[in-house]
Parts: C-alpha cells; structure tokens; sequence
C-alpha cells in the first residue's frame, strides 16, 4: 500500500472515531456517532482491499479536507467490501455503514424513472419471444422424435431380416440334424440293450453254475419243491429258522430283479404267486419258531422278574418275547433295551397268562396288499379315461367336434417334433411321459388320468403320498401254550395241534363294557378295553427328515390305517418315538414321500470323461450322486454331508434301480413318477419336450456342465429355460460363465441375457442362430476337446445320467 493510502486509511480513522472534526463532515455524520473498535479493526484487518481506492490529492489540504476527501473517496470501496467483510471474524454490517455514511447504491435509470411494471409493448414481445421459443423445442422434439422411430423401424427391419435369415437356415438344416440327433440315440440305446441282454445272459449262468443248494427261483418244480420241504420241516428252533429266512428272502430280491425285466404276463403273474408264497412262509416258520421258545418259557424264566424275555436277532429279523408267568398285577410294561423296543400293558392283561411279541422286520411284506389295491383302482380309472379320450380323438378326426382345430394342430405338431427323433426300439422308456402329455391339454374334459385315487376313509393311508420306513412291526398278544411239569422225574407236556394262539385283545364283551371297569380272576379271558403302549426307537439305517408318523395295519381291509392310535410323542434327541393303541396291530413309521420336494436348484457337473456329479438342492437336504461308466454295472454312488448311521448306502457303487430303492428304503426319496405331480408344487412343462432334452443333456454330460434357472418357472409349459457352459476341467463354475438357453419343440436357443438380470428377454445371444435340437445348439460355441470329449461318451454313461434325469425330472420339480 502507499504512502499516500496510508495516510488517507489515517484519516479516515480519525474522521469516524475523533468527533473533534467539523466543517463538511460534520454535517453528513451525525452528531454523537460512535463505531466500534471493532469496526476500526475490521478496516484495518482488509486495508489491503483500500488498494483499488482511488488516491486522493493530498497536495495542498488540511486534515479535515482530506478526511471528507476520503470519506467521499473509500464509500464505494466500503460497500465493495461488505461481503468480504461478513466472512471476517468481526464482520461489518451493510445497513450500519449506509446509515451513518449516509451512502446508499445509484439507482437503476429506468427503475428511478418509472416504478410501475413493464410496459405494453414489452409483455408482447416477452410473450412473442416465449411463443417462438416454445414453437422451436416442439419442433426439436418433433424431429428428435421422427428421427428416433425411424431409427426403430430400421432396427426392428434389420432385425427381422436377420430373423428370417437364422429361420431360413434351420429350416435348411433342421431335416439333418433331427435325423443326426436320432442316429446318435438310437446306436446309444441299442448298445445299452445288448449290454443289458448279456448281463441278463451272465447272470442266468452264474445262477446255474452256482450248485450251492439253493433252487433257482425262476424255475418253477426247484422254487415249489424248496417251499414244500420248508414248510414240513418240523426243525423249529429259532437261530435254524433266522437262517433259512435269510435264504428266501434272497430268493424274493431275485424275483424282485426278474420282475423288474417286465417278463411276459404269464411269467410275470407265476413270479408273483411265488413271492407272496415266500412271503406267506417266512411269517408261518416265525410263528413256528415264536411257539417253540414259549413253550419251555418257564425253563427260561428270569429270577428277578419270575418272568421269561428273551431278544434274538439277525440282519434281517429281530424278535422279542415276554412271557407272562409271576402274573404280578403291578406289572406295568418292559422294555428291551438291547433293540429299544418296549411295552406297556393295561392292568387286566397283567393278571393273564399271556405272551407279547414284537417282531421287527426290517422288510415289508404287507404294503404291497394296500398298493395293489390301490394301484388296480388307478389303472382302472385311467383305462376309462383313455377310452373317452381315444374316442374323443377318432370324433376330432371325423370332424365331429370343431372349434379345436389350432389347438389340436399345435398339440399334434409338438408330438411330431419329439417323435421325430425316436425310434420304434425306445417308445417304452417314454410310453409314461406320453400319458402324461394327453392329460395336459387345456381342452380335455376328463380329468386328469394322474389323479390320485381318494377313499372315502380318510384314515386309510395314501402310500403314494407316505411311505413306510423301517420295515414292520409285528405287536401281537398270544395264549401261553401249556408249559411243562416235572413228576416223580419225568418231565410232562401237553401237546397241542392248534399252533400259535391269538389272544383276543379286546373281545366283543370289553368292547361294549370299554366304558366299565370289570373285575377279573386268573381264569377270565373278559378284558375292558384299556389301550396298550409301544415304545419304539427309530432304526439307525433311516433319516427321518421330519417327526414321523405311525400306522397301523387293517387285516380285514388290508390298508395301513392312522385310527386306534392315541399319545403320540416323538424324542428327537434320543430317536425315539411311544404311542398308544386300542388292541395289538401291526404298525409301521410313516414319512411324506415327497418332503425333500419341490427342489430349491440342481446341477449337472462333469468331472472328466465319462463321470459327471449330479447335484439336487431339495427342500430340507442336499443330495449328490456321482455317475461314472464301469463295466461291472454299479455306475451311481451317493454323497451326503452331516448324514450319520448311512454308512450302508453313502459311497457305494451301485446301479441306478439299486440306488432308487435303497435311497428310498432310507428315506432319502429324490425320485417321482406319474402321480408325484397330485402332491408336489411343479412348473408344469410338457413331458415329451422334457425327456428330449434329458436324452440331450445325458450325451452332452462329460463335457458341458447344466443347471437351474428360476426363468424356467417363468415360460409356459411349451417351452424349458436352463442354464449352460462348458467345462474341461472338474471345480467350480464362475457364475459369468454361465449361458441361458431357451428350448422348445422346434426351436432352440441361446440367450442374450444372465441369469441375474431383473427381467426376462427372448432376445437372441449375439452371433448365435436357432438349432432344431439342443444338441446342436450348444456344439456351435464347443471347443475342438469338448466336442471331441463327447463323441467318446460311453453308452452306458450316458444311459444312467438319462435315467436319473427321468427319474427326477429336475425341469418340472424345481
């Protein structure tokens, strides 16, 4: 700063804070002003800012001159300086320096000259302006706007254009790759059928060459000549009949298997009758074993008790006995540690020379009673409802019924296309799935031919929808047959031939006096009905994926039933589960056979040639199958996590129909058929397009990796969403890696869009085309070794991937 600013900052200074000035200045402040010293600091503290002050003449004046000089001088400055100021820690106020410098900002001239609005003429040509503005962005937007549709059409042009194109040239090809597709499948099936011809082969010699004893049970005079000798033999000790049990049920799996060839119906109906002979002769020697050890139950007596109990077990059986010899009236129950079996008694039974048995068998030869029953009532009604539709269909073709004609032609074409590529020699391992198409259409007036069959006793047990685990449990109440006495040395028995008798638990009498209490001596055989009590520890070989329940069987009816049963209580930490029931029945554990389901998500993951790990999310547990080609047959093995007590079935080799059995044996169902859909939520997809693709997947398997799109529940039944890519090397999948395919019965492709997108889009994968089969579809975007991968899949690989894929059908039940 100047000199000459310095000395006008001064005097400045001295005018506004030294009242002893008059002259000029005294008559623009008023008298008695004072500022602040903090207004002094405020100017000093911006003094700078006085730089673009204009300097007065100071030549000739006096001090008080060149005050009011400076006064007239630093206004303006000062005004400038207001906003700066205000940021100051002092801050000057605006309205306190126009007020006592009597200083206020020039006017605007034309605002000074007229204080009313704008003029006339003005507005109009405000207005005129707004107007031309206006009409201007209307004309940009309706250019932009123009510009933009053609844009559209010649996109939609272009991209129509490309479409008829990709259509063009599937159709030009689509007559090849059907017809290669069919090849592929049917040199896959024929190989599978001549293997499973010599496996049959091998395994009638082996049986042959066996020479162990053991008659061929497909051999009718050698099966018949076995049960004749069996059952005369008067051997009846207990550990002799566990073992000769052990024998035939061996001969059952081998029935089981031959039945399961589907033999001719006359074959068929002889193997039947000879399993339910089996059957009937095992439950015969039991009782015949069961009378033996009663009848020296005094001899076997325990001391602290005065009664006889005894457990014998094998593999198969395991067989408990009490006997009530002390008659103690305040007998209450026993329990059977060793196998954690027990009972309670009502007070009346504790007074009786009675026998209670419970007889575990880890097989079960009464549900096939309820399931033929039932099954005859379904394929009765099923009989009826193709006869209509048959006949429905002939009406269609004579012209009788109209007003169907684009739905039955788009019915009919879609059943073209997945017939078109299958032969004459795979029909029956579809014959289920086309079922199941008829009942699909919209229009059918019958219902649907997979309808459950409902009984009018709702205590009767659908064995579709529960399935009894852990075998049976055989309850029963015998009379004591009449014990020995010793005389004089001798030992004396009373011999009977009525066999093992039932005690009537309860009788007619007790039935009508159930509400009654009836005194009883030791002779009486005139029970009140009290309920007796079972206590039963689940088996060790079954995961119960929820609280059990229990059923009873119906002799007369031949139906498990859930009546009678009262005081259920399940221990989930000590595996056990006590009831009570009106009379002593056969009872079985019941588990919904379709809990795991509808499944959360699955996986199909090769882990090298010819081996692959099939992976299903379900409802509460996750299950894994690894699939690997061995000539010994047993392709599947289980994998479960955090699973205890299945060491029996986890890792090991098994084949496909050995896995479903034993997986739903445990527990463990994954599995459906043709009326799983009455009990499951689906996504409901047409069959025939569903089992093409599965035949696809299975011969793509070793080399491109398939899983679960949630855009599946999204199509309609015409059409299957699934994920895809390709993977050479076993491990995770990076999730940008996967691709999403669109399949229909005629076309089929690749997306544009992810799985993590939040809508929908058919829109074409770029650089893709259409393919007639997803086989083709996913070889255009294949590597040189996954191709080559492919190629030499064996057959029976493939074979046993399609079959788990039918027989979980993951497309429809996720």
């Amino acid at each position: 700063m100047s000199a000459t600013k310095h000395k006008f900052l001064d005097a400045f200074h001295d005018t506004l804070f030294k009242p002893r000035f008059t002259g000029t200045f005294r008559r623009r402040v008023p008298a008695g002003l004072a500022l602040s010293s903090v207004c002094s600091f405020n100017l000093i503290y911006y003094a700078d800012e006085f730089d673009s002050v204009p300097e007065p003449s100071v030549a000739s004046h006096s001090h008080s001159e060149l005050a009011a000089e400076s006064i007239t001088c630093a206004v303006p400055a000062l005004l400038s300086l207001i906003p700066v100021c205000s940021r100051s820690p002092f801050g000057i106020q605006e309205h306190f320096l126009q007020d006592a410098l009597g200083w206020k900002p020039p006017k605007d001239g034309k605002s000074a000259k007229k204080k009313g609005g704008i003029s006339k003429a003005e507005k109009e040509r405000l207005q005129r302006e707004e107007e031309e503005k206006r009409q201007r962005e209307e004309e940009e937007a309706r250019l932009i706007a123009e510009r933009e549709e053609h844009e559209r059409l010649e996109r939609e042009r272009i991209e129509q254009e490309k479409q008829q194109i990709l259509e063009l040239k599937d159709r030009e090809r689509r007559e090849d790759e059907l017809n290669e597709l069919r090849h592929i499948l049917d040199e896959n099936h024929f190989a599978v059928t001549v293997r499973e011809a010599e496996c049959r082969e091998k395994s009638k010699w082996e049986r042959y060459m066996r020479c162990d004893g053991s008659p061929d049970p497909s051999v009718q005079p050698e099966i018949n000549t076995y049960i004749s000798l069996w059952r005369d033999d008067s051997e009846n000790q207990i550990q002799k009949v566990l073992e000769e049990c052990a024998l035939t049920l061996e001969l059952e799996k081998e029935l089981d298997f031959l039945l399961g060839d589907g033999p001719e119906p006359s074959t068929a109906k002889q193997y039947q009758e000879t399993l339910l002979s089996l059957q009937n002769l095992i439950h015969y020697k039991l009782n015949q074993a069961t009378e033996e050890l009663l009848k020296f139950a005094n001899s076997n007596s325990d001391i602290d008790t005065g009664n006889m109990q005894t457990v014998v077990k094998d593999s198969n059986i395991t067989l408990c006995l009490w006997a009530n010899l002390n008659k103690n009236p305040r007998f209450k129950g026993y329990k059977f540690e060793e196998v954690g079996l027990g009972f309670e008694l009502p007070k009346p039974l504790a007074v009786i020379e009675v026998a209670v048995r419970i007889l575990h068998t880890r097989y079960d030869h009464l549900s096939h009673y309820s399931e033929r029953e039932q099954l005859q009532k379904r394929r009765s009604m099923m009989e009826a409802i193709l006869t209509q539709i048959t006949e429905s269909a002939a009406a269609v073709h004579d012209g009788k019924v109209e007003g169907e004609g684009d739905e039955s032609e788009s019915s009919k074409q879609v059943e073209e296309e997945c017939h078109s590529v299958r032969s004459e020699s795979r029909k029956r391992s579809i014959v289920i799935f086309c079922f199941i198409k008829l009942s699909l259409d919209k229009h059918d007036p019958y219902p649907s031919p997979a309808e459950p069959v409902t009984d009018t006793d709702v205590h009767i047990v659908d064995l579709q929808q529960f399935t009894p685990l852990g075998g049976v449990f055989y309850f029963d109440l015998f009379h004591m047959p009449p014990q020995s006495r010793t005389v004089k040395g001798c030992e004396m028995r009373k011999l009977l031939d009525t066999g093992l008798q039932v005690f009537p638990y309860p009788t007619e009498q007790s039935r009508i006096q159930s509400s009654t209490s009836v005194k009883l001596d030791e002779h009486s055989t005139t029970v009140p009905s009290l309920p007796v009590g079972v206590t039963v520890a689940l088996p060790h070989s079954i995961l119960f994926l929820e609280d059990p329940q229990v059923a009873r069987w119906d002799p007369i009816g031949q139906h498990w039933r859930t009546d009678c049963i009262s005081e259920t209580s399940y221990y989930a930490e000590s595996r056990r589960i006590s009831f009570q029931m009106t009379a002593f029945y056969a009872f079985t554990l019941l588990q919904e056979t379709y809990a795991n389901m509808p499944f959360q998500s699955w996986e199909l993951r090769p882990l090298g040639q010819d081996s692959a790990l099939f992976t299903i999310t379900g409802a509460l547990i996750e299950v894994s199958i690894t699939v690997k080609a061995r000539e010994a047959g047993k392709q599947c093995m289980l994998h479960m996590e955090e699973t205890k007590d299945l060491d029996h079935l986890l890792g090991k080799w098994m084949s496909t129909s050995e896995l479903q059995k034993a997986m739903r044996k445990a527990g463990i169902n994954i599995f459906v058929n043709e009326y799983s859909d009455k009990y499951v939520s689906i996504n409901l997809k047409d069959p025939l397009i569903e089992h093409t693709v599965y035949e696809q997947m299975a011969l793509m398997s070793s080399a491109v990796a398939f899983s679960w799109s949630r855009w599946n529940a999204q199509c309609r039944q015409e059409h299957l969403v699934l994920q895809a890519c390709e993977q050479l090397e076993a491990g995770p999948i990076a999730e940008e890696a996967w691709s999403l395919y669109l399949l229909g019965a005629q076309r089929n492709q690749h997306l544009k869009m992810k799985e993590q997108e939040d809508s929908f889009s058919p829109e074409l994968a770029e650089g893709s085309e259409f393919h007639s089969t997803f086989l083709h579809m996913l070889r255009q975007d294949m590597s040189t070794e996954g191709q080559a991968r492919v190629r030499q899949s064996h057959h029976l690989y493939i074979d046993t991937v399609q079959k788990l894929l039918c027989a979980t059908r993951v497309l429809t039940y996720s």
